[in-house]
């Protein structure tokens, strides 16, 4: 380490609290992407990082416009042409959140306890996406310089797949050229196993309606002779599995990239046992494909979900109808070298193939995301695992991650750069779930590893 890492990371602890309480402003504002009543607080949020950033010295700083919500950019070059460019992505919004869902405190007033900052948008991503912000501020209020040049780009619409964010990145890719893009929105099993992860599944999001009848019907007069179109979707999604728990469309599988041994050893080393899953999910026992331990299950392997399924009477009392539709929306988590259209096309023909003819079903697609698979044995990785060594304090592992962040894999593909995925939450943070709450401790761990990462970034020759 050098002497001015050593006083940025000093910096860093000296104004820790200052920090924390910087991180409270932004949690303040409820930056909901999904409600169109809530685009007012999205602008806020967008203005108060503009103004955030412009008061540390960046450059360039500005709101963004885009089709939907703005995009906040800032850039630092100060490093010059002969040092790598990091490009920082992370998201300013966040999922919907209520005290009536569970919440023990306002989800948009933090408090602080346990060791933890609760708040809506604490873990995913203000927390982490603001750690970046702190380690760069760490080089300038010390050094005057950073040993890289940075730039950073903040969207407003990743909580509901980032609509607009690759037309904008396609048209400024000039802009945003940069040597290697760091992500941190992942997280860790525990504060002393820190991982890096080299993959991130993709996602097919789609819309099954089952119709049956015209208008609902009268239960005892037609009731017999009716198919229910409730039970004619039950019956459909049930087909969409086998008994091994395995997805039952034809060619789902084809294009999955099966794991290597040396993959599978390492996804081993992250693995969770039976109790702890229950523990943390409250589940009464595992589910799946026994032919995977439960990390390759909930990482490495695709998936098909019901989110939600709706049909008929559900206010109170009864209500003796047939009801004439039927609908659930189903999502399906997808593993390289999976395209999400392509599921898509084979969901929609084989659940039109399995639809009883007593009904008729129409299948559309909400949402896609492309998965994320990169090499874990590249320079920039091995920069970001010799950060974590010494700003962490723990050697990370490389591994796998279930969740999707739709831009990844448009980021490496368009810019021809590796991404780096460096997380800073816990698997039991509760992103989108009630009392979602951030580690105090891993917020400035996660600072000081950022420091060091930019330093062993500045060591690397430009790609």
């Amino acid at each position: 380490m050098t002497a001015v890492s050593d006083s940025a990371r000093q910096y860093s602890r000296e104004n820790a609290e200052l920090f924390r309480q910087q991180l409270h402003e932004m949690l303040r504002i409820p930056s909901l992407s999904a409600d169109p009543a809530y685009a007012p607080d999205i602008r806020r949020m967008a203005v108060w990082l503009e103004a955030h950033l412009r008061d540390l010295g960046l450059q360039n700083v500005q709101v963004m416009e885009t089709a939907g919500h703005p995009v906040v950019y800032g850039e630092w070059l100060g490093a010059g042409p002969d040092k790598p460019t990091v490009l920082v992505y992370g998201h300013y919004d966040v999922v919907p959140a209520e005290m009536a869902d569970g919440w023990e405190t306002n989800p948009f007033e933090p408090v602080e306890k346990d060791g933890k900052i609760y708040a809506r948008g604490a873990t995913d991503d203000k927390g982490q996406l603001f750690i970046h912000i702190k380690a760069l501020e760490s080089y300038l209020k010390t050094a005057g310089a950073a040993p890289v040049n940075v730039k950073i780009l903040l969207e407003g619409e990743e909580e509901v797949s980032s609509p607009n964010l690759l037309p904008f990145i396609e048209q400024h890719l000039d802009l945003l050229r940069a040597d290697v893009c760091v992500i941190s929105d992942t997280s860790m099993r525990s504060i002393d196993e820190p991982a890096i992860l080299h993959s991130l599944r993709g996602m097919t999001y789609i819309e099954i309606e089952v119709q049956g009848p015209t208008d609902d019907l009268h239960s005892g007069l037609w009731g017999g002779a009716a198919h229910n179109p409730a039970l004619a979707l039950v019956e459909i999604i049930h087909k969409l599995y086998n008994p091994d728990n395995t997805i039952a469309i034809p060619g789902f599988y084809d294009d999955v990239v099966p794991l290597t041994v040396e993959e599978r050893a390492m996804i081993a080393k992250t693995d969770l046992s039976e109790e702890q899953y229950k523990q943390s999910t409250g589940v009464p026992a595992v589910w799946g494909d026994a032919k995977y331990n439960i990390r390759e299950r909930i990482s490495a392997r695709p998936t098909l979900d019901v989110n939600g399924i709706w049909s008929g009477w559900a206010g109170p009392g009864p209500k003796t109808i047939i009801p004439a539709k039927a609908g659930a929306k189903m999502s399906s988590r997808l593993v390289g070298n999976q395209d999400p259209h392509k599921i898509f096309e084979l969901m929609k023909a084989y659940i039109e193939s399995i639809t009883p003819p007593t009904v008729t079903v129409e299948v559309k697609l909400l949402t896609t995301g492309k998965a994320a698979l990169f090499s874990f044995d590249s320079p920039e990785m091995a920069a970001a695992s010799r950060a974590y060594e010494i700003g962490w304090g723990a050697t990370p592992i490389f591994t796998r991650g279930g969740g999707s962040i739709p831009i990844v894999a448009e980021i490496a593909a368009l810019m021809h750069i590796p991404v780096i995925l460096m997380g800073f939450g816990l698997d039991d943070d509760g992103l989108h779930s009630p009392n979602e709450r951030f580690s105090i401790e891993m917020f400035h761990r996660g600072i000081e590893t950022v420091i060091v990462y930019l330093e062993e970034m500045s060591h690397l020759a430009r790609g």
